[in-house]
């Protein structure tokens, strides 16, 4: 069997529509799951929705709902948003299905008598939104360190799991895998922030709420969403406390978290922890991606500046806006959004990079050789540079693939397509078809370029699947490889626009007048 690679990304919370800053965590999940499987791996991709907890209560009761109501429309919303983006995951999760809610009774039971939870009294500063307990020290401005709101004191009986009994081994375990957590920013900012000053032990039910988990041994507790939600990584595969599954065996360890960088301290703290108290290995990585800002400002509905991924989608097509937030957030720096940023990014790269290439070689190749393009082998020194890139593509784009480089991985790609367009240039196949002496080296070049086009396509799968699988059918060609082939042959190809230009004004207008 292929090596297996097991991908997460967080479950969204079923508080409402999710924009496109919280849409970007699939299409990056989705970019590197398509990569994987393009690579041979066993890909297991899963994401899902995070489904209890006090703010869904509350919102429930505002709308006049049961809070299942809820969290079913918001839910099937999510994954309607995650189908629209074009996403390949293999399964989306629900933490209110009854077979996770089961076996996280379970593990809190087995928590319990591994002495890693005890029975006490919470008082503390708490903010709703977050669903977070903060001591004093924390806050901003006696403000939520994460959303800028107020808390509230609260106090109530409470289980609690002993993080503190974990710091020294999870220092450890950080410092000895400088893999584990990346980037390397977010890694020093767990160490040096939050678990070298002194791990507090964590709430892990609540009272002063319904909307949860029943703790089995104990009814009027529920288990607190951070243990609830965490577990779906290993509930859906499989794990029970009393006998995994096989597919459990096989899948875990997740070879990769990706989460947004503002919940990575409870996937690198209180997540290992979890894990070890139930005798399990911890994850091989932890990646916590940064966000997608609109006008430089971070989204939310109560700014008034949330874009969503649907209505983008609907002005500017599917391929489009995944190249945009995959590119414009190459790694570990915060990209921005505006309308005319994508449209300009649009017009750039793919109506003139990628989509005049395509148009111009394969009308080249009609209106030459009506459409009947074979390798003639007349190379000019020229040749080899273009040749060279394409072959070096392959491995290029692994290297940044694998540290989760995925805009820079789209940089190599265009860096091929842009050098394609420069020999177009260079060669002048318009000048050679004058010559009829020249017609065997024409042949060569239009024969470089659609096999520089068709590898270029190939690897754009992952990213821009609906455009890779037209740019192929546009050549006429079922070839996946990744290296550029001297006797294939390219017959009967029919040139269309991938993208149409956008006339900035006149979009923008459109755009306001549908605000």
């Amino acid at each position: 069997m292929d090596k297996k690679y097991y991908i997460t990304t967080a479950i969204a919370y079923t508080s409402g529509k999710p924009h496109i800053g919280n849409t970007y965590e699939i299409v990056l999940a989705d970019a590197i799951a398509r990569y994987k499987r393009m690579k041979g791996y066993d890909v297991y991709f899963q994401t899902g929705t995070d489904e209890h907890g006090e703010k869904i209560e509350l919102k429930a009761k505002e709308k006049g709902v049961t809070p299942k109501e809820f969290v079913d429309d918001v839910s099937n919303e999510i994954k309607r948003i995650w189908d629209i983006m074009n996403t390949s995951y293999d399964k989306f999760v629900r933490t209110t299905d009854p077979n996770h809610e089961r076996i996280v009774q379970k593990i809190f039971d087995k928590m319990y008598e591994n002495g890693d939870i005890y029975k006490g009294e919470y008082k503390g500063l708490y903010c709703t939104p977050c669903e977070s307990f903060w001591t004093s020290s924390q806050l901003v401005d006696g403000k939520c360190p994460d959303c800028g709101r107020f808390v509230e004191e609260k106090k109530e009986e409470a289980y609690f799991f002993r993080l503190s009994k974990y710091q020294d081994k999870l220092v450890e375990y950080i410092e000895s895998h400088p893999n584990f957590i990346k980037p390397e920013s977010r890694k020093n900012e767990m160490l040096n922030n939050f678990i070298k000053p002194g791990l507090q032990d964590l709430c892990v039910s609540r009272t002063s709420f319904d909307w949860g988990i029943p703790v089995d041994m104990d009814k009027k507790h529920v288990v607190y969403v951070w243990l609830d939600a965490l577990t779906n990584y290993i509930t859906n595969i499989g794990y029970d406390p009393d006998g995994s599954s096989d597919e459990f065996k096989y899948l875990w360890p997740a070879d990769l978290h990706l989460i947004g960088k503002d919940i990575i301290r409870f996937h690198t703290i209180y997540w290992p922890c979890f894990l070890w108290s139930l005798g399990l290995e911890l994850p091989k990585q932890v990646f916590g991606h940064p966000w997608l800002l609109t006008n430089s400002d971070k989204m939310s509905k109560s700014k008034g500046n949330t874009i969503y991924a649907d209505d983008l989608v609907e002005l500017f097509g599917v391929d489009a806006v995944r190249y945009y937030v995959l590119h414009e957030i190459p790694y570990a720096n915060d990209g921005n959004l505006t309308y005319e940023l994508l449209i300009e990014r649009t017009n750039a790269d793919l109506a003139n990079t990628l989509g005049n290439l395509v148009n111009r070689t394969i009308t080249m190749a009609n209106k030459y050789f009506n459409g009947s393009i074979i390798n003639k082998k007349v190379n000019e020194k020229i040749d080899d540079e273009l040749i060279k890139m394409v072959n070096a593509l392959d491995s290029r784009l692994e290297k940044k693939m694998d540290n989760l480089e995925i805009g820079f991985a789209l940089d190599e790609i265009f860096e091929v397509l842009r050098r394609s367009n420069k020999y177009i240039d260079e060669t002048m196949p318009w000048q050679l078809a004058k010559e009829e002496t020249k017609k065997d080296r024409l042949q060569t070049v239009l024969y470089n370029l659609l096999e520089s086009i068709r590898v270029c396509a190939n690897a754009l799968n992952p990213f821009l699947t609906k455009t890779s699988d037209e740019i192929l059918k546009q050549l006429n060609t079922s070839d996946k490889s990744l290296i550029f082939k001297e006797n294939n042959t390219y017959d009967n190809m029919k040139p269309e626009i991938l993208f149409e230009r956008i006339d900035k004004d006149k979009k923008i207008k459109e755009i306001e007048n549908v605000k």
